[in-house]
């Protein structure tokens, strides 16, 4: 659910640190979009001015980027102009799906908005032109308008910037450029499904979360609903203490094509019953390993990713003499993951209304599909930056 900021609010009112269950923060900015005449830049285009962008925007439209915030184009021009002058000001590359023409305005944040695949909940409309704003906010409700003043105003009091920036977030305009090609590809593709996956030519390194990986970790287990095992959500410092615990595995999940990064995409929180450093003991008594939680972003639906994640949970548990167990909680959208489990040669060892505990045949394994190139980095298990590449 999106909460949405009623017209004519002053964008500076709202405390994106409230708890105020009578005044909840806005949604998290997803995107800006910026008018240009005499918003990104100064003056006229189409009147033939001398045009300048404020120093001010420039280093904006950097830090918007740097932290993840996507941005866009909505104006009143013609595109080709438009296209030439961002060039020459060195922008270009930072606005994704620009919509230029003579559209209204809210047609342009719609677009945009369904480009992106964001809520309009998520983005922020600068336009100088009051009459602009207003259309806006009166077909799109949910879009939050201002000025430029206003947005500095806004980015300067902690309201729009986020707290941290993950890797993901800091090639977040890289990857949806990526993504863009890969549709295109995607359409122009003619053959059959397992052909074009294999066009992709994708790489899935599977490795042992960092104190890096955190915050992306956390994000995935409260973000990703559908494509999760058990519906579990862990903090960071959960995730840190797990890290930590001889007794745990915290797996992050990779991917890469030809087209570029799709960032960190999966997770896999196991339980390995060690209680010391890995190697020691006898192999032949080593306990079980146990998925607590496994999962992917949406991002990689359709690309048979978990089957390929499960692999080098199970290639790594058998590296170490252990079998694979893992848990389903059902929820009302992650009937798929069981599917999932099954498919991959799991088997039901117990079932009560909440749990239902599969586990691996001794010697089985799901096969990694022959156009994924698995590999696996089984860091506590070897020297740092030794790597175990299968390959389907």
């Amino acid at each position: 659910m999106h909460s949405t900021e009623p017209h004519g609010t002053d964008p500076n009112s709202t405390d994106p640190n409230s708890t105020d269950p009578h005044n909840p923060p806005p949604p998290q900015v997803k995107c800006v979009v910026w008018d240009l005449d005499d918003t990104l830049w100064d003056g006229t285009l189409l009147e033939g001015d001398d045009l300048s962008v404020p120093e001010a925007n420039r280093q904006l439209v950097r830090t918007l980027d740097e932290h993840g915030i996507l941005q866009s184009v909505a104006s009143r021009n013609e595109p080709g102009p438009v296209a030439e002058q961002l060039r020459a000001f060195g922008l270009d590359e930072y606005f994704l799906y620009p919509q230029v023409g003579w559209s209204a305005k809210s047609a342009s944040l719609r677009a945009v908005a369904q480009e992106l695949n964001i809520a309009p909940e998520s983005v922020l409309f600068v336009d100088d032109s009051e009459f602009e704003r207003a259309e806006v906010a009166g077909e799109l409700p949910g879009v939050r308008c201002m000025t430029r003043q206003e947005l500095h105003a806004l980015v300067a009091a902690g309201a729009v910037l986020p707290a941290q920036v993950t890797d993901d977030a800091r090639r977040r305009r890289a990857m949806y450029l990526a993504e863009s090609r890969r549709r295109t590809h995607e359409v122009a593709f003619d053959g059959p499904a397992a052909e074009f996956l294999e066009s992709l030519d994708m790489m899935l390194r599977v490795r042992e979360a960092s104190t890096a990986d955190l915050a992306r970790a956390a994000e995935l287990t409260q973000r990703t609903h559908q494509l999760n095992t058990t519906g579990i959500t862990f903090g960071q410092d959960e995730l840190a203490s797990l890290i930590r615990d001889p007794g745990h595995r915290v797996l992050v999940a990779e991917l890469d094509d030809r087209f570029g990064t799709y960032g960190t995409i999966g997770l896999a929180v196991v339980a390995t019953g060690t209680t010391g450093p890995a190697g020691t003991g006898p192999r032949a008594a080593a306990p079980p390993w146990t998925i607590r939680l496994l999962l992917m972003s949406c991002r990689v639906m359709g690309r048979n990713i978990g089957t390929s994640l499960i692999a080098a949970v199970a290639r790594l548990a058998a590296a170490h003499g252990a079998r694979t167990v893992a848990h389903f909680r059902p929820t009302d959208r992650n009937r798929q993951m069981l599917v999932t489990y099954r498919f991959a040669g799991f088997g039901v060892e117990s079932r009560t209304d909440d749990l239902v505990v599969l586990s691996l045949p001794e010697a089985g394994g799901p096969a990694v599909p022959g156009y994924v190139r698995l590999v696996i980095e089984d860091t506590p298990a070897a020297p740092r930056g030794t790597s175990q590449e299968l390959i389907a």
